[in-house]
């Protein structure tokens, strides 16, 4: 499997600003090619590489007023290693989190889903959240959470990968938030997904199902979005004018959802 992906930001910033990215395929990924353009005001700037947990990497830098450009490309070939397990990601993976009250939902989750386990839960959920769910661009707020998510009855992906990971936590699963490439997706952009670990493993739960899961290609994995987002800055504003995300494929499969998927 060869997959091409880049993304593209224009950056208007306000004051002298930390920036730190995270757009670039995870470690563990078999980049054929890779590279990582970064301009502002006719000047290219250098990332300083930081290595997060679970093989997430981030850029930063600092960048001063004015209009930046950032572009990432890549071609990765084959399927990284299967994400290693630790015990302590396995603790912290069951507790609540910013946008995953799962302790609020814990009533909710066992109400729904008592008694199931490994996949046939893991397919409940992911049923569960769709049909709860509207997929709808500019539906929710960046603050929203799983609570305000089902409430409402309405979001985009992420929002969908939060309350499926609130109600496996409720569950005592643990469960996490990836960034992803995803190939096939339209319109495409970023993608979040969950990851729960059932079969003493971590698999995909993409309660969307808008692409393969067996093409998704990992960026960051966290407790929700607050640790995935592809752009965080501090000490000063900035507007983001621009974003283009793309992920092909050189065969798309065809998503087989009786079989449990391993994200690459």
């Amino acid at each position: 499997m060869r997959r091409t992906v880049s993304a593209r930001l224009e950056i208007e910033l306000h004051d002298t600003v930390d920036l730190i990215f995270s757009i670039a395929a995870a470690q563990g990924a078999e980049r054929a090619t890779e590279s990582l353009d970064i301009t502002s005001g006719g000047t290219t700037l250098t990332a300083r590489e930081l290595l997060s947990r679970h093989g997430t990497r981030l850029h930063r830098l600092s960048g001063k007023p004015g209009r930046m450009t950032v572009n990432y490309r890549a071609e990765v070939e084959g399927r990284a290693d299967p994400s290693s397990v630790d015990e302590v990601d396995l603790i912290e993976y069951r507790r609540p989190s910013r946008y995953c009250e799962s302790d609020t939902l814990t009533p909710t989750a066992v109400g729904e889903f008592f008694g199931l386990s490994g996949k046939p839960l893991l397919d409940a959920v992911s049923t569960w959240v769709g049909d709860k769910l509207m997929y709808m661009p500019g539906g929710s707020q960046p603050t929203d959470g799983a609570i305000a998510t089902l409430l409402a009855r309405r979001g985009v992906c992420r929002d969908y990968a939060h309350l499926v990971i609130a109600m496996l936590r409720g569950l005592d699963v643990p469960a996490r938030l990836v960034s992803v490439y995803a190939p096939g997706l339209s319109p495409m952009d970023f993608h979040a997904v969950a990851e729960a670990y059932v079969d003493d493993a971590w698999h995909v739960v993409d309660a969307t199902r808008l692409a393969p899961r067996q093409s998704l290609l990992r960026i960051a994995t966290g407790l929700d979005a607050s640790e995935t987002a592809f752009l965080t800055n501090s000490g000063g504003g900035l507007n983001l004018l621009e974003i283009q995300v793309m992920a092909t494929v050189d065969e798309l499969p065809v998503d087989d959802l009786s079989q449990l998927v391993i994200l690459s």
